[in-house]
C-alpha cells in the first residue's frame, strides 16, 4: 500500500469530490481515481459511493478516515515544514463579507502587509466563500455561517449584536407598544430590506426573537449590508443590522431601534480554514493575527 493513496483518500473525503481533491493536491482527476481504486482493491472494500453530487464515504470509508485522518494531517504538516511546500511564494487569499472586511478587517491587516505578507481579498456571501474555501479558491474565510462540512475547521472570531432598525419615518407607522404585544405580526405591513432572501442575519434574528422565519418577500434585496443600511436610512424599510454598522446612524437619530429583546440576538463570525493548512507558517500567522485583533473590534 502506498502512503500517497491514503493522502489522496483523505483529500477526497474532505472535498467530497474526486475533481476537487485533484485540484487541492495538485494531481489529475484520473490519478485520484486510480489511487482510490488501488486503495479499495488493496483493502477489499468500497470506500466511496460515486453519486452525481460527488463522492460519499461508505461506512468503511468513514471508519478509515476516522483512523487515519489525524495521522495523515500530521504527516502533511511535517512535509510542509521540512520541504517548504507552503503558500509563501504567493499572496494569501482571504475572503469575507464586504461590509465586515471594509469596516473591521482591512484596517487591521496593514501590520501583516508591512511585514512583507501579500494578501488578496475576496468579498462575497458567507455561503459562497465557504464553498470557495472548500474548493481551494481562498485560503481562509470569515463567515457569518458556522462551517459544518468535512475538511473545514473554524475558530469563533467575534460576536456582534443584531438590531432591528428603521428610520424615524418608518418607525412612526408602528403604534407604540404594538411590537411587544403582537410580535412579528406587527411588522407584516412594513417593507423589509435584506442583503439576500436567505441571508443568515435576518433569519437568525427572526428565529431567536419571534421563533419563526422572516418574510419571504422583502421589498428590497441588495448584496451589501452597507447598502441595506443606506436603504433603511432612506426609509425604504425595516432592516436587521449588526450593531457596529449602524451605531453612528442611531446616535444621529437617522435610525431607531424598534425593540430590545430580553435576549439580544448576536451574529458570531467564524474564521475558517481547510483542515491541515494551519501547518503553513504564513496561514497560521495571518490566522493568529485575525483572532487576536478581533478581540478589539
Amino acid at each position: 500500500m502506498q502512503l500517497g493513496w491514503l493522502q489522496t483518500f483523505i483529500a477526497v473525503y474532505d472535498c467530497g469530490s474526486f475533481t476537487k481533491a485533484a485540484h487541492r493536491i495538485g494531481i489529475t482527476q484520473p490519478a485520484v481515481t486510480q489511487h482510490i481504486r488501488s486503495l479499495e482493491k488493496k483493502l477489499g472494500q468500497e470506500l466511496f459511493d460515486r453519486t452525481p453530487q460527488g463522492a460519499e464515504p461508505t461506512a468503511e470509508g468513514e471508519a478509515l478516515a476516522s483512523e487515519t485522518k489525524e495521522a495523515i494531517s500530521d504527516l502533511n504538516s511535517t512535509i510542509a515544514r521540512r520541504l517548504g511546500t507552503t503558500t509563501s511564494g504567493r499572496p494569501l487569499k482571504l475572503g469575507g463579507p464586504a461590509e465586515l472586511m471594509s469596516e473591521r478587517v482591512l484596517a487591521t491587516i496593514g501590520e501583516m502587509t508591512d511585514g512583507g505578507m501579500g494578501i488578496s481579498v475576496s468579498l462575497d456571501t458567507s455561503s459562497s466563500l465557504l464553498e470557495d474555501l472548500k474548493n481551494g479558491v481562498v485560503d481562509m474565510a470569515i463567515s457569518a455561517i458556522q462551517p459544518r462540512c468535512r475538511g473545514i475547521e473554524s475558530t469563533p472570531l467575534n460576536d456582534e449584536d443584531l438590531l432591528l432598525v428603521a428610520s424615524p419615518d418608518v418607525a412612526d407607522n408602528l403604534p407604540a407598544g404594538m411590537l411587544e404585544v403582537d410580535g412579528n405580526r406587527a411588522l407584516e405591513k412594513l417593507p423589509m430590506v435584506t442583503n439576500g432572501e436567505s441571508e443568515p442575519i435576518t433569519r437568525h434574528y427572526w428565529q431567536t426573537v419571534f421563533d419563526t422565519t422572516p418574510p419571504s418577500n422583502p421589498a428590497l434585496v441588495v448584496s451589501d449590508m452597507r447598502a441595506v443600511l443606506s436603504a433603511a436610512v432612506a426609509s425604504v424599510g425595516i432592516a436587521v443590522l449588526p450593531s457596529y454598522l449602524c451605531t453612528e446612524e442611531i446616535s444621529r437619530n437617522k435610525l431607531v431601534v424598534l425593540m430590545e429583546p430580553e435576549v439580544p440576538p448576536i451574529a458570531t463570525y467564524h474564521l475558517a480554514t481547510r483542515s491541515g493548512t494551519l501547518s503553513d507558517p504564513a496561514v497560521a500567522r495571518l490566522h493568529d493575527h485575525l483572532v487576536s485583533t478581533a478581540k478589539e473590534w
